[in-house]
């Protein structure tokens, strides 16, 4: 049934199908389809317009028309064939297709083995604890599957450098997201984190920052979009020096 609502469109004459707007749609209604970002059916898009920012292009924009009914459950099998379609041999391709590869969701399992179960000293060798693709602010969508009921760790983009063992200490068994509140934009982390913690039912939150001054806003704007969602979520802080010493 056709309604008057509020609806995605896409401008093909604007759009240079970068895919930057794929991985903010996490109802996975826009595709990339012939180099061309496309809402795949009406009744996928809810019209609230959380790709609209991530468009370098301004090809988005939300109108009002006549169109299929906002269905859910339809959305919601969607994300699972999407997802179903991705698997392959215990790894999971793009969720959704099309797009810059830097945006398409990944998750990854890790295989073990005698070795690898084994303690090994912080700062050691070993392989990668990411579980998951992409891992920028920007890039990860709200309703990401590997957020849902995840232990969140967001790190200033820094950390890992200068912390040698942030793979073993901080990210193994959590979902990560990692950013400058320096050089990019405070109210578009702001709104995404508020996004996340309404939607994926984060269990605990980790920032680790470094010690510069510039880092000491991520917390803070950690802390508005917990604000914002008003979403009790357990929440703390590590600090690392230049030289990759916890300080706190």
């Amino acid at each position: 049934m056709k309604v008057l609502r509020k609806i995605i469109e896409i401008d093909d004459e604007k759009c240079d199908g970068c895919g930057n707007c794929v991985p903010s749609c996490a109802e996975g209604a826009i595709q990339i389809v012939n180099g061309k970002a496309k809402v795949m059916a009406d009744k996928y898009c809810d019209g609230l317009g959380a790709c609209l920012g991530d468009c370098p292009q301004g090809a988005l924009k939300i109108v009002e028309r006549e169109a299929d009914e906002f269905d859910e459950e339809a959305v919601n099998e969607l994300i699972k064939q999407q997802a179903q379609d991705g698997k392959t041999a215990g790894t999971q391709k793009p969720v959704i297709s099309g797009g810059c590869p830097s945006a398409a969701l990944k998750t990854f399992s890790h295989t073990t083995c005698d070795c690898a179960n084994q303690p090994r000293k912080t700062g050691s060798g070993g392989p990668s604890a990411l579980g998951h693709w992409p891992v920028q602010i920007r890039l990860v969508p709200a309703g990401a599957p590997f957020l849902k009921n995840a232990d969140l760790v967001i790190a200033a983009d820094c950390v890992p450098v200068a912390y040698p063992s942030f793979h073993t200490d901080f990210l193994a068994g959590r979902a990560v997201m990692i950013g400058c509140p320096k050089f990019d934009d405070v109210q578009g982390y702001v709104d995404k984190l508020t996004d996340v913690f309404k939607k994926s039912g984060i269990k605990s939150i980790t920032a680790v920052i470094m010690e510069v001054p510039c880092c000491s806003g991520l917390p803070h704007i950690i802390q508005k979009a917990l604000d914002n969602s008003g979403m009790d979520i357990p929440f703390s802080q590590v600090t690392i020096s230049a030289r990759g010493e916890i300080l706190s």
